[in-house]
């Protein structure tokens, strides 16, 4: 009887998946937005209101915070008429903006800058040459800086001032620098009053030149590139300020030597200052300095950060309103990031917050200054929470609790947040808290999970160990109805790097839907956090120091034998793919000898084979100079394996690529023919670091033959 019933139940689950859909690779890719959860898109809060407004197709939905009641503001077609009539093209869609009241609003095009008012109409206040790049607008004047050429520049209501100009090949104005490390994404900084803006200029004059393959013409010509490689010359920057009423320019006086990092550029409120996070290049050591804006001169060295592995910067200074001298500052310095408060008027810092979790996310202040936002996650690295500190009193009040991921959008004022909430097997629930307790006041969505028509295997997030007992965190999909007493192929899904965190209890564990589709094939498919990756604290993360991929094997490795444990993985049929770091991973697990005989095949997309060859900024942090730590190099050039590699490994390289240099892999073939090693091995014709846009269906349509091949 008992036989009966499972049998009969699982026809009926078989039954239930042959009634569901599946989808295809090239939908797995192309159809992300579709399969994505329902969203609220665009939320801006409205200043000195307690409402905020979200897009709902080519509307604006206003809400009322306090009691939910909303409307609808069709604003394209007030919008597009003034637009027509001014002689401008139209929208087609809500343009990225911001409210200044309840009855403006800026936003911007790729050449304008605009201001609609409900009284005033559509106000033009800036006009910039269509091939301007690196556009920057001060959200008060409206000014403009860009670049066009190789020339920097300030635009005010369309009239045009010249900044600076390079003087010769390899001198950059007013673009991002040192590799955009450090959290660096741009190279100009408006003051808060919009008189000044501060820009870095970057002489890269003595960096080595590499070539980057043009194929669109013939012959062929190669469009040289500065590339910076570790252990060799590095780029030097300056910090230049631009008064905008006296068009003189200074420059920070950030003294010697050259070599050294100049990041987290912030100004204080009243224009006098700038700071910046100066680290040297062996990235151990970082000066927060104060320099008078008007000389350039320094005026002191608010803190110091030291470091025997690195310290990293990665968010400026942010002052607290009201106030010209009180600031935030982030740091990992007691092992977590965390948040501390500094005052230009003194050297000391107070924390903010504290615990054995990083802060993920600084949100901002109230209007008043007495209360900040911010992100954090909890110890075990999955879960992320809101929080509110009292600037005063240093008291913290956390203002979500349901385990999940939780992201907020924050009134000016601190009084509410919009609560965008998921976790494994919640798409998204999106509500509006007020942050005294946290209590909501109402649901805006609940999405329905957006692939219940498709048949879709199991999800789960798994515990497991590194050998020496640290907690990592997995994330394992199965196939839809998988029968343990059956035995299925694996793949693992790699990265493992620095400042990435596969796996957290959000919506399906942050796992993609290509994943999905390979379990639908028939695959387990597992990817695994170990050290070195993200939001785990310093330690965790430094632990690959001097030994890049030793003790990532041995965390995925790991993952192998948890795999194992389960009974109904096969293995003999492991396989295991990754990009960039996860290259470099999936080439190691294939021919280090710490892993021989455990992977049948492997998947390795712009890869880093040989750390000498990669770029300063990011290389020497974590393995110092190939000069200082030669063994260390030596272990990991991945050339040195060839002779292990006897799985099949696919080899794929974007030949514009200009972060993991096209050489890696060409360097690659070149030595397995030396050797008589097979590989397979694509390239895609110039795409750069990452294949990006129709092509990316293509290469997961590769990858997923490749692994039934081999599989």
């Amino acid at each position: 009887m008992q036989k009966s019933l499972i049998c009969l139940l699982f026809l009926a689950l078989n039954g239930l998946l042959a009634a569901q859909g599946t989808f295809t690779m090239t939908e797995a890719i192309n159809k992300r937005v579709a399969f994505a959860p329902a969203n609220l898109r665009q939320m801006e809060w409205i200043p000195g209101t307690e409402e905020f407004t979200h897009t709902a197709g080519k509307n604006l939905v206003r809400v009322h915070a306090q009691i939910l009641k909303n409307d609808t503001i069709d604003l394209l077609s007030s919008l597009n008429p003034a637009l027509e009539k001014a002689g401008y093209k139209t929208l087609n869609g809500i343009p990225s903006f911001k409210w200044l009241n309840r009855n403006e609003l800026w936003f911007q095009t790729a050449t304008e800058a605009f201001v609609w008012s409900t009284t005033n109409g559509l106000l033009l206040k800036n006009n910039l040459p269509a091939d301007a790049e690196s556009v920057d607008y001060h959200d008060k004047t409206y000014q403009a800086a860009y670049t066009r050429g190789q020339a920097l520049y300030v635009n005010t209501e369309g009239k045009a001032t010249k900044i600076a100009e390079s003087e010769k090949d390899g001198i950059v104005y007013g673009k991002s620098v040192h590799r955009d490390e450090f959290g660096i994404r741009k190279g100009t900084f408006w003051s808060n009053s919009g008189r000044m803006l501060a820009f870095y200029r970057m002489d890269e004059s003595m960096v080595t030149q590499y070539p980057i393959y043009v194929l669109d013409s013939m012959p062929a010509v190669a469009r040289q590139i500065r590339y910076p490689y570790a252990g060799a010359k590095s780029h030097h920057v300056t910090v230049g300020v631009f008064n905008i009423e006296k068009s003189t320019t200074v420059y920070l006086q950030t003294g010697q030597p050259a070599e050294q990092y100049l990041t987290n550029i912030a100004w204080s409120p009243d224009d006098k200052y700038i700071l910046v996070a100066v680290v040297n290049r062996e990235q151990n050591h970082l000066w927060l300095q104060q320099f008078d804006a008007r000389t350039g001169a320094l005026v002191k060295t608010i803190l110091e950060e030291t470091n025997e592995k690195w310290v990293e910067p990665e968010q400026p200074a942010q002052f607290v309103p009201g106030s010209n001298t009180q600031f935030v500052w982030q740091s990992e310095r007691d092992g977590f990031n965390h948040m501390y408060l500094g005052d230009l008027e003194s050297k000391t810092l107070r924390a903010l917050s504290s615990g054995k979790f990083p802060v993920t996310n600084f949100y901002g202040f109230s209007t008043d200054g007495k209360r900040c936002t911010y992100q954090a996650a909890d110890e075990s690295g999955l879960n992320r929470y809101i929080w509110m500190a009292n600037l005063k009193d240093g008291k913290t009040v956390k203002l979500t609790e349901n385990t999940g991921v939780h992201n907020a959008v924050v009134s000016p004022d601190g009084n509410y947040f919009v609560d965008i909430f998921s976790e494994l097997n919640t798409p998204r629930v999106i509500s509006v808290r007020k942050t005294a307790g946290g209590t909501v006041t109402g649901t805006l969505l609940t999405a329905v999970s957006p692939v219940k028509e498709y048949k879709m295997g199991t999800t789960q997030i798994v515990a497991l160990a590194s050998p020496d007992g640290t907690p990592l965190n997995g994330r394992l999909i199965l196939p839809a109805g998988y029968d343990p007493a059956k035995k299925y192929p694996a793949l693992i899904y790699v990265y493992n790097g620095p400042h990435v965190q596969m796996v957290t209890n959000s919506w399906l564990g942050g796992g993609e839907m290509w994943m999905h589709r390979l379990a639908n094939e028939g695959y387990a498919v597992l990817s695994v956090d170990g050290r070195g990756s993200a939001h785990r604290g310093r330690d965790f993360e430094q632990a690959i120091h001097r030994r890049l991929g030793d003790k990532e094997m041995e965390d995925q490795l790991a993952g192998v034998d948890y795999l194992k444990s389960l009974g109904f993985i096969d293995p003999a049929r492991i396989g295991v793919y990754g990009w960039s770091y996860g290259g470099f991973m999936t080439t190691s697990l294939m021919t280090r000898p710490e892993a021989k005989g455990v992977f049948k095949c492997g998947v390795a997309g712009g890869p880093v084979l040989d750390w000498r060859m990669y770029e300063i900024m990011y290389t020497e942090r974590y393995m110092d100079t190939p000069q200082e730590n030669p063994e260390g190099y030596q272990k990991n050039t991945l050339y040195n394996y060839l002779d292990n590699l006897n799985g099949r490994l696919l080899m794929i390289h974007g030949t514009s690529d200009n972060v993991v240099l096209w050489q890696h892999s060409m360097k690659y073939v070149q030595q397995c023919v030396k050797k008589g090693k097979q590989l397979d091995y694509f390239i895609y014709p110039e795409h750069e670091h990452n294949v990006t846009g129709p092509d990316r269906a293509h290469l997961f349509e590769m990858i997923e033959g490749f692994l039934k091949l081999r599989l």
